[in-house]
């Protein structure tokens, strides 16, 4: 198990500076992680630190609500792409979820593949928010609009990755599309539980600590 190859080094703090998205690059290229991920002002310089490497440069999009116009988190999903991003973590409008909009919540998805232009991209259903029927219904959403992975959180709210979770997820969809635990994962302990339980990427900021565990 290359638990470095699983892992989305990530560092989303709004005081997040420059030399700090620099260090997150230069420890992603240190231990070969999967991706840096960051907020969108940074792919540009992501993308040029990592030009050439094995790391691909991960962003959020709609982050951390989800709640904003389809055609704005879609712009910002076009803007990405543009700038040098590989992968694009969307946040679903849990709200819409809740209220049984199932094709808005489709159709939010869809826009986001649609701009990704055939990048990767993850959907983050919060699922700290969801009961396990709306998880699932996420989970189902996400592979009906095209979506690389399912992703458990955004790790801004009530909670973060739970090994439940991500068994429910990687039952729910099956080979159809992979999984994704974020949130509160800070041990490897931890890391090689979500992946055992059926987790292929995990998005942690303590990806450093994490692999002199293992």
């Amino acid at each position: 198990m290359e638990i470095n190859r699983m892992i989305d080094h990530t560092l989303l703090k709004p005081n997040a500076t420059r030399a700090q998205i620099e260090k997150l690059c230069d420890e992603a290229l240190e231990y070969h992680f999967a991706s840096v991920c960051v907020n969108t002002c940074w792919v540009p310089l992501c993308a040029e630190k990592l030009a050439g490497s094995d790391v691909n440069t991960c962003c959020v999009v709609g982050f951390p609500l989800g709640a904003m116009l389809p055609a704005a988190i879609a712009e910002e999903t076009r803007m990405a792409v543009e700038a040098g991003a590989d992968e694009v973590d969307m946040v679903i409008n849990v709200g819409w979820l809740k209220d049984g909009d199932y094709d808005a919540v489709r159709n939010q998805i869809a826009g986001v593949v649609k701009a990704a232009n055939g990048k990767c991209v993850k959907v983050i259903i919060e699922a700290c928010l969801l009961t396990d029927e709306e998880k699932v219904k996420a989970c189902e959403l996400s592979v009906e609009a095209g979506a690389t992975f399912v992703k458990t959180s955004t790790g801004f709210s009530t909670g973060g990755a739970t090994v439940a979770d991500v068994a429910l997820m990687r039952k729910t969809v099956g080979d159809k599309c992979k999984v994704k635990a974020a949130g509160g994962i800070h041990t490897a302990e931890e890391a090689k539980a979500m992946v055992e339980a059926g987790a292929d990427r995990l998005g942690c900021s303590a990806g450093v600590q994490i692999m002199s565990g293992c």
